[in-house]
């Protein structure tokens, strides 16, 4: 953000302006090497930093409530509905007194002013660090995946064993010493068993224990649902390209002295889902919760599947819109002109308002999911497939739109992405995407239906005891009662491992 300041205030690293009246001399010469390279640098190395903070900020924000305590555990189920919030409405501030400032005072305070909040936000950062609860560092999450994978390679003509006991996997004291929670073992995926079978070698690339081939099977099986997620976040990329040059072809006047910026339009989508999402939180989940009896009202794919729903509803209601554009547009013969199109752009609120409200089911949904059955120590690569999912969605847009303009413009006909609006027809390009949307939504409930959810043995006990108005109790492997032992001080490490030397017990209720 610093570079991206110096780039747009000092003189000699920008282009001269011609704009808002401005004529500086020689403004119709382009930038020079120099100045394209500081400033598309500075728009990678924000690329580069949002990849180290996105996945991992929200992770560490999720990992302050603790797992084993109720009330926590409970107020974890809000945590993302109220992350995504403090998010967006950052998102506002930006989608309206910042652009503001751009257009109407200048591009030196227009970036400095986030320049210096971003300061203060690591200076606050830094200060409440003593305080955060902070979980070691278990090594990288794709060598342990790979380890898995290679194994399973290696032995891919050992046979399984019938039995799942005869895998390998590590012993009482030397899982929670590794801080890790012992996973029980499905069969799901069942060729990375073979990573697990005992079969003369021990090297971690050729025998894995069972929790560790589990973690790669979680990590694998929700690829197919990171897919199907694809689609929709190319549909949201419209909002800051087509949605807003919607926006300039049409009358932006709010009085007779103060015009809208098209960029503000954004801010329509951050109200939304801000009030959307209050809702939601407040009144929606304790209703749901009560007749489904799910802590967190519904699922989270039943969540995902409502926002993919609101995302075709989107791209059908920006079909409409753009069918009214261009009538008006006919109706006033302004076809293949540059002129204004005499329409409110409040025309276009409709389709802004709706993709609010569906972040709020899918991005949520998304950020949640892909956190939640991420196994520990994996859970910053569960939510960096969050990021995966808009950034894929970004470049996907970017090839559907191209082939959509080489095609539609091939044996002489006009094409449906032209420069000028009036002319163009994204109405059919809206309406091609609604179809991508259908499709990909049947595909979603493909998925949905055959994901099988991580168990929460915890959760189940405890919303069973807690519906038979008794003391929760909760039901903890070896391992993760060996953990909470630890972290609550109740005994010395010595005496933990005594007590389970003398039962030898898998399970402890407690």
């Amino acid at each position: 953000m610093s570079l991206l300041t110096l780039a747009v205030s000092v003189p000699a690293l920008r282009p001269p302006s011609c704009g808002h009246g401005i004529k500086e001399e020689g403004c119709d010469k382009p930038a020079s090497a120099l100045q394209k390279g500081i400033f598309y640098g500075a728009l990678y190395i924000i690329a580069a930093g949002t990849g180290g903070t996105k996945p991992n900020i929200s992770t560490m924000g999720a990992d302050q409530f603790d797992d084993f305590e109720p009330k926590e555990k409970q107020q974890k189920l809000s945590f993302f509905n109220w992350w995504m919030f403090s998010i967006f409405f950052g998102t506002l501030f930006s989608n309206t007194f910042l652009v503001y400032i751009q257009d109407n005072v200048g591009w030196t305070l227009g970036y400095g002013i986030p320049t210096l909040g971003l300061a203060l936000s690591i200076i606050i950062f830094l200060t409440g660090s003593p305080f955060y609860r902070h979980k070691l560092p278990a090594g990288s999450p794709f060598t342990r995946m790979a380890k898995v994978l290679v194994a399973a390679v290696r032995k891919w003509k050992v046979s399984l064993p019938n039995d799942p006991g005869e895998l390998h996997e590590l012993g009482i004291g030397e899982s929670a010493k590794s801080a890790r929670n012992r996973i029980d073992h499905t069969h799901s995926l069942r060729l990375l068993d073979k990573a697990a079978v005992k079969s003369g070698p021990t090297s971690p690339w050729v025998l894995c224990p069972v929790t560790q081939v589990e973690e790669t099977k979680q990590m694998i099986k929700m690829l197919p649902v990171l897919m199907v997620t694809f689609i929709p976040s190319a549909m949201v990329a419209q909002l800051s390209t087509f949605f807003v040059k919607q926006g300039t072809t049409l009358d932006r006047s709010m009085g007779p002295h103060f015009e809208i910026p098209p960029a503000s339009l954004g801010a329509f989508v951050t109200i939304f889902m801000l009030a959307s999402l209050v809702l939601y939180d407040r009144h929606f989940v304790p209703v749901a919760r009560h007749h489904t009896k799910n802590p967190r009202g519904i699922t989270m794919l039943q969540r995902m599947g409502v926002g993919l729903i609101l995302h075709i509803v989107v791209m059908i209601t920006a079909f409409v819109v753009e069918r009214k554009r261009l009538s008006v547009a006919r109706e006033n013969n302004i076809v293949g002109k540059l002129e204004v199109v005499p329409l409110s752009i409040f025309v276009l609120l409709p389709q802004f308002a709706l993709v609010g409200i569906s972040d709020t089911f899918l991005e949520v949904a998304k950020l949640e999911f892909f956190y939640d059955q991420a196994p520990e120590g994996m859970k910053s690569l569960g939510t960096s497939y969050f990021c995966s999912s808009i950034g894929v969605g970004n470049y996907l847009s970017s090839f559907i739109l191209s082939t959509v303009s080489e095609i539609t413009q091939k044996h002489g006909h006009g094409g449906w992405i032209l420069d000028n609006l009036n002319l163009s027809r994204i109405d059919y390009y809206y309406a091609f995407l609604a179809i991508l949307g259908v499709l990909n939504f049947f595909l979603f409930l493909l998925v949905a239906n055959s994901f099988v959810y991580n168990e929460d043995k915890d959760s189940k006990k405890g919303s069973a005891d807690q519906s038979n108005g008794n003391f929760l109790q909760q039901k903890l492997s070896s391992s993760e009662f060996m953990m909470k032992t630890r972290r609550l001080g109740i005994f010395k490490w010595n005496e933990v491992m005594d007590t389970y030397l003398i039962f030898d017990c898998h399970e402890i209720v407690f």
